[in-house]
C-alpha cells in the first residue's frame, strides 16, 4: 500500500474525471490520500472531498502565494475548519519567493499566523518553501515549529538544509522529481536521509514522474517514485512502501484519527 501525503484532487485538471479517478485509487494500491488546501476555496473543496471519500483526509491552509486574500475573519474560518474530523494538518503554508507575490512581509505574517493555528490545535504542518530557504528556516526556528512537526513538502534544497529540518524532527516529502535525470541534488538528499523521515507525495496534478513528466500527475504514478527511491537506497520496493506508509500515519497521526471518527 502507498499513502499519497500531498495531493490537489480538487484542481480543475481533474474536472472531467475526478470521481472516476479517485474511485480507482484503492484498487491501484493507494491506501490513503491527503488533499491539501492552498487557498480558502481549495480548503473548502478539500473538506468536501474528505466527506465524499473514506480514504481521503485533508489539510487546511493557505499557500504563501495566496496569502493576499487572508484576513482575521478568514483566519477564524480556518480555525473552525481545522477542527473538522479527518483534518490532519495545517497546510500548505510557508514562503514562495519564486513568484514573489504578495510582498514578502505579507507572506511572513500569515505564515506565522498559520503556524500559531497549528500550535493551537495540536496538528502538524505542511511546509511550502520555494526560493526562500533562509527565511523559511529562520521563521520555523523562531516559532519553534519543531514542536508541531510535519513535512517539508516537495523538498527541493540540498543535504545541508535537509539536515537542519531532519534535526528539527520534520519529515521530507519525496515525489516525482526524484525520477528526473537532472535531479542530482534531490537524489543526494534521498541517499542521505533516513527512511524513518521520508514520506511520499505527488503534488498532483503537478510534477508527474518519468516517463510521464509534463503530463497530469496522479497517485497511480507513485510506484515510479517507489522504484526510484528503492534504487537509490538499495532496499526493496516493498520496504519503501511499508516504511513510508508507517511514516505518513505517524506524521499525520491518522491511526489516532481513525479511532476518534
Amino acid at each position: 500500500m502507498i499513502i499519497d501525503t500531498h495531493a490537489h484532487y480538487d484542481d480543475e485538471a481533474f474536472g472531467e474525471d475526478r470521481d472516476a479517478l479517485l474511485s480507482q485509487l484503492p484498487s491501484g494500491g493507494i491506501g490513503l490520500v491527503v488533499n491539501i488546501g492552498a487557498s480558502i476555496q481549495t480548503t473548502q473543496n478539500t473538506l468536501e472531498l474528505m466527506e465524499r471519500y473514506s480514504f481521503v483526509y485533508g489539510a487546511v491552509g493557505v499557500h504563501p502565494s495566496e496569502t493576499g486574500e487572508l484576513t482575521e475573519s478568514l483566519m477564524d474560518w480556518l480555525g473552525e475548519a481545522v477542527r473538522q474530523p479527518k483534518v490532519v494538518a495545517v497546510g500548505e503554508i510557508g514562503l514562495d519567493y519564486y513568484w514573489d507575490e504578495p510582498e514578502r512581509d505579507i507572506q511572513k505574517h500569515w505564515f506565522v499566523r498559520q503556524l500559531d493555528l497549528a500550535r493551537e490545535v495540536g496538528l502538524p504542518v505542511v511546509i511550502h518553501s520555494r526560493d526562500a530557504a533562509k527565511d523559511t528556516l529562520d521563521i520555523m526556528k523562531e516559532q519553534k515549529a519543531g514542536d508541531m512537526g510535519g513535512v517539508i513538502h516537495c523538498f527541493s534544497y540540498g543535504v545541508e538544509l535537509a539536515r537542519e529540518y531532519l534535526n528539527m524532527g520534520f519529515y521530507l516529502g519525496i515525489g516525482g522529481v526524484v525520477t528526473f535525470k537532472n535531479a542530482k541534488k534531490l537524489k543526494e538528499v534521498v541517499e542521505y536521509m533516513p527512511m524513518e523521515r521520508m514520506v511520499l507525495e505527488t503534488d498532483c496534478p503537478y510534477l508527474a514522474p518519468e516517463p510521464f513528466r509534463g503530463k497530469r500527475n496522479s497517485s497511480l504514478y507513485l510506484p515510479y517514485v517507489v522504484k526510484a527511491v528503492s534504487e537509490i537506497k538499495g532496499i526493496s520496493q516493498e520496504e519503501v512502501m511499508a516504511k513510508t506508509c508507517d511514516n505518513a500515519r505517524k506524521m499525520y497521526r491518522i491511526d489516532d484519527q481513525e479511532r476518534t471518527l
